[in-house]
């Protein structure tokens, strides 16, 4: 091993106990350990320790081959001891604010969410609602039967959704592939093919079934 493959295996070392020293805090910080099972802490543990390894053999493969030497254990050491003297607060801190973003983030996201789609959703269903209710009274005052009734309801109903999927099946419909485009429309072409066709032969078998059985005396 020449002394070039030495110090970089040196310093890629000393990197690996930093990172393996944020990877420590990391998984403390999101584990609680306080609220999770002893058993399941444990395979937890030794999972996190597992990954660890083989990332730390896996930089020394790329390195020196996957040479162990002592100065690599003391490289490792080293490394840890650096990050918990010097980088550790600093650290924890941009994770904490980090977490706070994005725990932030997913809030806002979900109020959103709430504000534009739920919201405006449930205050369709009770208008909805409402006028299904009117209708059936106003109707029902004027002698209209309940089975006319539902089927104006259901026909209002249908006028509502088939307005968006529609609008979102012709949105998929301008994002699909020309080829993709192009082979619906020939299996479309070929269904009505195929309609037809059935129609013709049901109408033949109809005459073919007069011819047989003609009109008995």
């Amino acid at each position: 091993m020449s002394l070039t493959v030495q110090l970089y295996t040196m310093l890629s070392m000393i990197g690996m106990g930093a990172s393996l020293g944020a990877a420590l805090d990391t998984y403390h910080r999101f584990l609680k350990r306080s609220e999770r099972k002893r058993w399941l802490v444990f395979i937890y543990d030794i999972l996190f320790w597992i990954v660890q390894a083989l990332f730390v053999f896996y930089v020394l493969l790329l390195v020196n081959e996957a040479e162990l030497r002592m100065y690599v254990f003391l490289a490792l050491l080293c490394g840890f001891a650096a990050y918990q003297s010097l980088l550790k607060s600093l650290y924890m801190k941009v994770l904490n604010f980090l977490i706070h973003i994005f725990v932030q983030t997913f809030y806002f996201c979900v109020r959103v969410f709430q504000l534009f789609l739920v919201k405006p959703v449930t205050i369709l269903i009770h208008l909805i609602i409402a006028l299904a209710l009117f209708l059936f009274r106003f109707l029902v005052g004027f002698g209209m039967g309940l089975w006319r009734f539902i089927i104006a309801i259901l026909r209002l109903i249908w006028k509502f959704i088939f307005i968006p999927v529609r609008f979102v099946f012709f949105v998929i419909w301008k994002l699909l592939p020309n080829r993709v485009k192009i082979f619906i429309k020939r299996q479309a072409g070929f269904l009505k093919y195929v309609k037809k066709m059935k129609k013709h032969i049901f109408l033949i078998w109809e005459r073919i079934k007069k011819k047989l059985g003609g009109p008995r005396k």
